[in-house]
């Protein structure tokens, strides 16, 4: 297939280019930014004039609910999800049943979503046996079989001495370990600990089961020399942790959800079970240093920390409530409102969905590590089409997603995704208006 897309106006955040031209993609890859090659004859020409043109988005935190949820979600929703939101590439955590702990299961699952031609799918292998935390996994089995890292996904790692191993062993090979920090024991609660859970009688997780947490990974860092991804910190002071950290030279990177990046504890309200995510949602202070984190690079990357839920486990007691909410179709639009709000232009807020956490995954990409969140002219041809001008209203019904929680219903976002070109070809057309 043979590619051409006319008159847009094409942003990519990693070589600072902004320029209206035309870009020409064949054979899966891009051949042309500005200028077509000779002879190039499209066999399709897509007229982008309004719109911008973007390299396709990378997302580091999508559950696609299979295998072993498929009541909640499929890979089929999950992806036709994915590159409606204009999302090419998706890292998905190890915690399906079976969890991701041998090879043939990974196997497996990449294989189903290959057959699907939509987004692009890197899994995270688990880090110990059934997330159990007593036994390492075969780390090398599962990097040959497509595995980006290894993670315990949302499971605490209690014993201390089993992750030391698994970060000098992942230190060793060049591996990256995935964490999320918290710790085992003060992270049994509902809500994030303040007047609000108070009030509501909600059983309070604290600052500091992140901030503990964060300690003694960094402490680990540095006996191991491992690098290490922190997914979805959540306060103030694990945003000053990890600056510290880096200013150390420390091998550590992370990510913050939307959902934490634009809600506050407030927005819980009177037992909104939509809000009963994971982490909570904290105060105002820790949503304007999460802001002020991504905006100065301290953050790496936005994600949408997809989590689908169905209506049964919602339609409940706040607390009893499964967490999660959908997140894919809304990642660029509320990646965009957060740039207007933050007047930190365009250029950033696309980067932190586009060339950052492609850096985030690094080497792990193999023969795409050159192009993937970029546009570039023999790069991959992964490109997300949006109108920036044209705001839309999350209407749950519409979402592609099995799961159709979100805690951003009735919000009105801009940037409508128009198209989604995923190696070559064109995965998502936003039906006409």
């Amino acid at each position: 297939m043979k590619i051409l897309v006319r008159n847009g106006r094409v942003i990519d955040p990693a070589r600072n280019f902004d320029e209206r031209c035309d870009v020409a993609l064949a054979a899966g890859r891009i051949i042309g930014i500005g200028s077509t090659p000779e002879g190039f004859s499209p066999n399709r020409v897509i007229d982008a004039s309004g719109c911008i043109v973007a390299p396709g988005l990378v997302d580091l935190a999508v559950r696609l609910r299979e295998p072993g949820h498929e009541h909640e979600g499929m890979l089929e929703s999950e992806m036709s999800a994915a590159v409606a939101g204009g999302v090419t590439s998706l890292v998905c955590p190890p915690d399906t049943d079976p969890v991701l702990d041998e090879p043939g299961l990974v196997d497996m699952l990449k294989f189903r979503a290959e057959k699907l031609h939509q987004a692009r799918v890197f899994p995270l292998g688990a880090l110990t046996r059934g997330l159990a935390g007593e036994v390492l996994t075969e780390m090398a089995e599962l990097t040959e079989s497509g595995c980006v890292g290894f993670s315990q996904a949302e499971v605490p790692l209690q014993n201390t001495l089993v992750l030391l191993r698994a970060l000098q062993y992942a230190a060793t090979f060049g591996y990256t370990v995935w964490l999320r920090p918290q710790d085992y024991y003060l992270g049994q609660g509902v809500a994030a600990s303040g007047p609000l859970a108070t009030r509501l009688g909600l059983s309070g997780i604290s600052v500091a089961a992140e901030t503990i947490a964060l300690h003694t990974i960094f402490e680990l860092m540095r006996s191991t020399g491992a690098r290490v991804h922190l997914c979805r910190i959540s306060s103030a002071a694990a945003v000053q942790l990890v600056r510290q950290a880096r200013e150390e030279g420390l091998a550590v990177t992370c990510d913050v959800s939307i959902n934490s990046l634009h809600l506050t504890d407030v927005d819980i309200g009177y037992f909104d079970s939509r809000m009963r995510l994971s982490p909570p949602l904290r105060q105002q202070r820790d949503r304007d240093a999460l802001r002020e984190g991504l905006a100065d690079g301290t953050i790496d990357a936005l994600v949408s920390d997809h989590t689908p839920v169905a209506d049964d486990a919602k339609t409940m007691p706040f607390a009893e409530a499964e967490p999660g909410a959908t997140g894919l179709e809304l990642l660029l639009g509320l990646a965009l409102k957060w740039g207007q709000e933050s007047g930190i232009g365009l250029n950033r807020a696309l980067a932190v969905l586009t060339s950052e956490p492609a850096r985030v995954l690094g080497s792990a990409l193999g023969t795409l590590q050159a192009s993937c969140g970029q546009l570039v002219e023999g790069g991959v041809g992964d490109v997300c089409i949006f109108d920036l001008q044209s705001p839309w209203t999350v209407t749950p019904a519409q979402l592609r997603s099995q799961g159709r929680n979100t805690p951003f219903a009735g919000h009105e976002l801009p940037g409508q995704v128009r198209w989604t070109i995923v190696g070559g070809q064109v995965a998502y057309e936003a039906p006409p208006q």
